[in-house]
């Protein structure tokens, strides 16, 4: 019962702190959301730092079990099709899936307030994605599927559009299918240039 509250209080939490920010969203409002006292609250969390610290272990562990991280890395696709296949589910999960959407917005509300979410939204939103293509590209130019170059040049230039089209959908998500299409298309045009024929 105490771990189904826990989880109850992080999900409210993540949801006011994605619309208000960390700073505008104050334990009375959380407690209330929750229809439990603060000293309820308390019992479970020490404080809203707590709840904040917590939450962001959360987004790291969800983040990378679903999507993958530079230690748990995408298997190296086996064609230049494989790419694009490969690419367009990594980006459906995260302009879908509800929980990243919000982790997505917390971190670019509060990057600016605590130091540990610039840091994460930095990885999540640049670097991150660079070290995780690096070597999906390094082995795609070992099987002879990419023309040789930087594979972390390369990783960038892939990953960035892509990563402001995804920003795009939280911004304006109903045109987010638009921005899926752009992404597939971008895809192929890469593939078009580096791809090995």
């Amino acid at each position: 019962m105490a771990k189904d509250t826990k989880e109850r209080i992080l999900r409210t939490a993540l949801e006011m702190f994605s619309q208000n920010g960390y700073a505008g969203t104050n334990i009375r409002e959380l407690a209330e959301a929750l229809n439990m006292g603060k000293s309820s609250l308390y019992r479970h969390f020490e404080s809203k730092e707590a709840i904040w610290n917590t939450l962001l272990d959360r987004m790291i562990a969800y983040y990378g079990d679903r999507f993958g991280s530079a230690d748990h890395l995408p298997p190296v696709p086996d064609s230049l099709e494989g790419l694009v296949e490969m690419t367009m589910r990594m980006v459906d999960f995260t302009v879908h899936d509800e929980k990243i959407i919000m982790t997505r917005k917390v971190l670019a509300i509060e990057q600016f307030r605590d130091d540990r979410a610039r840091d994460l939204a930095s990885k999540h939103f640049l670097t991150g994605l660079t070290q995780m293509f690096t070597p999906v590209f390094q082995g795609m130019m070992e099987n002879d599927l990419l023309r040789r170059d930087d594979p972390k040049i390369l990783a960038f230039a892939y990953t960035a559009p892509i990563s402001s089209l995804i920003h795009f959908c939280d911004r304006e998500p109903d045109k987010t299918e638009d921005a899926l299409r752009k992404i597939e298309t971008f895809s192929r045009h890469f593939i078009a240039i580096y791809g090995v024929k």
